[in-house]
């Protein structure tokens, strides 16, 4: 054939390859980090004595979202992740128990399928917690491409055996796995792995990795220095502050990891934690917020976050804004290029422009939580928490129980006492009416909790999960 002919087609091609490269250029890939328990106070940018280098570093290259929301518990703020929508819509309310018959329903599309959609190869390393009594609800099928890490919602580190329960937890791709190491520097070996053998030419990342940092069992770090440094703390609090540390630096050693790629100035990168940290100041510090883990409280439902995004997000910035993790479905979407067209309609909105020029929301509410007789809400600086006990996961597995208790209506300003200490609720009657009104238009849109029914004396873990094959 004569070379004129192919020099058209040459031309063609280069052409669209490079149209093809600017498209993915114009991408981003996006890294999402989420640490498991963390306390509101346990990072350096919050001023506590645990040294968190590499997530300060990280957290100054963007933007600080200083009144950032999520669920009480991991599966709920997992779920709100991957739908974009409040548990409540769908059930997902609790923390989804190793003997549960339940997952994340299979009609919520999740995060993963949109980005997978919109043409990003889409991993997961670390920790799922959204369901696995059937194939369906793993990650895999749930629009992931790859996965490695565990199923449930703790592990022992060294042992990757399912706490409280036995039974080996850690798989790549369905396939259980049997390796040595501790737990948070596997996650990071295999997310640094995931990276070097991406093809980033061809398809943008998304890499999500859930850590399982720093939920317990507490359990020492193989690296000694990283606890024993901190000589002015004792027990639990001073192996946690080693595990802070391990997750510290497993972050660090993934950004470098984008680093050497030459991608990390293309690249979005969010962390948050899941919930607030349990056992306050006894374990984990929330610093001045009241509560923790698995409460309506601030110190339950606000965690450390920050979003970088080189070249787009100006460093150095903080926003106090309030944000739920929600919204951050909408707004990856929308930044990949991908569809927001479902079945489902959303809660989440588009905080692009908040993170790209600091501009204020329109969005002036947020339902926190919702359960029949228990919930919180969030309107302007206002905020109502109802309930009949502290602890939201008492309510929903020991219904019975706390159905008996008196109802407790709390009305704060947030504004005036961020830290929950005076209720308003009296003083203020024509406001709490307002608020309780707007929770109640939510709470009968909440669906009934999947919960978690009783454990059987019958149960028995699964050993090894290969069982789906």
């Amino acid at each position: 054939m004569k070379a004129y002919f192919w020099f058209p087609l040459i031309l063609l091609l280069s052409g669209s390859l490079t149209l093809f490269a600017n498209e993915n250029a114009e991408r981003p890939n996006i890294v999402i980090f989420l640490a498991d328990d963390l306390g509101w106070a346990d990072v350096g940018w919050h001023g506590t004595e645990i040294k968190t280098p590499n997530l300060d570093l990280l957290a100054s290259q963007g933007v600080k979202l200083e009144q950032f929301y999520v669920q009480p518990v991991c599966s709920p703020t997992r779920a709100s992740l991957m739908t974009g929508r409040h548990t409540f819509r769908y059930g997902l309310q609790n923390v989804v128990r190793p003997w549960a018959d339940y997952g994340l329903p299979t009609e919520e599309r999740t995060l993963a399928e949109a980005l997978r959609d919109a043409g990003y190869y889409t991993a997961i390393t670390g920790k799922w917690h959204l369901g696995e009594v059937e194939k369906k609800y793993l990650p895999l099928q749930r629009g992931f491409d790859y996965h490695y890490g565990f199923y449930r919602g703790a592990i022992d580190y060294y042992e990757h055996t399912a706490s409280g329960v036995g039974g080996l937890d850690w798989h790549r791709n369905g396939k259980p796995l049997r390796e040595e190491g501790y737990s948070t520097d596997l996650i990071a070996d295999d997310a640094v792995r995931v990276i070097k053998n991406h093809d980033d030419v061809k398809q943008p990342l998304f890499l999500y990795v859930p850590f399982n940092a720093v939920h317990g069992p507490y359990q020492e770090t193989p690296e000694k220095n990283l606890y024993e440094q901190y000589t002015d703390l004792k027990g639990t609090r001073k192996i946690y502050a080693g595990m802070i540390a391990s997750m510290d630096n497993a972050v660090g050693q993934i950004v470098k990891a984008l680093e050497d790629k030459g991608i990390k100035d293309n690249t979005l990168i969010f962390f948050s934690s899941d919930n607030g940290g349990p056992q306050p100041k006894v374990v984990t510090d929330n610093g001045p917020l009241r509560g923790g883990k698995a409460t309506l409280y601030e110190g339950g439902l606000r965690v450390p976050a920050f979003v970088v995004w080189p070249g787009k997000i100006k460093p150095d910035t903080v926003t106090e804004q309030p944000i739920h993790i929600v919204d951050l479905y909408p707004t990856l979407i929308g930044i990949a290029g991908g569809t927001l067209e479902q079945k489902l309609p959303l809660d989440g909105i588009d905080l692009k422009e908040l993170f790209l020029e600091n501009k204020p929301l329109a969005r002036k509410e947020i339902p926190l939580y919702s359960i029949p007789n228990m919930g919180a809400i969030r309107v302007g600086d206002w905020k109502l928490v109802r309930s009949r006990t502290q602890n939201m996961v008492a309510a929903i597995e020991q219904p019975g129980l706390t159905n008996n208790l008196e109802s407790k209506t709390e009305l704060f300003n947030l504004a005036d006492d961020p830290n929950e200490k005076n209720n308003l609720a009296e003083s203020n009657p024509e406001k709490l009416k307002e608020l309780f009104d707007r929770l109640e238009a939510y709470t009968k849109q909440t669906v009934t909790p999947l919960g978690s029914k009783p454990r059987s004396p019958d149960y028995k873990p699964k050993e090894v999960w290969g069982y789906f094959d």
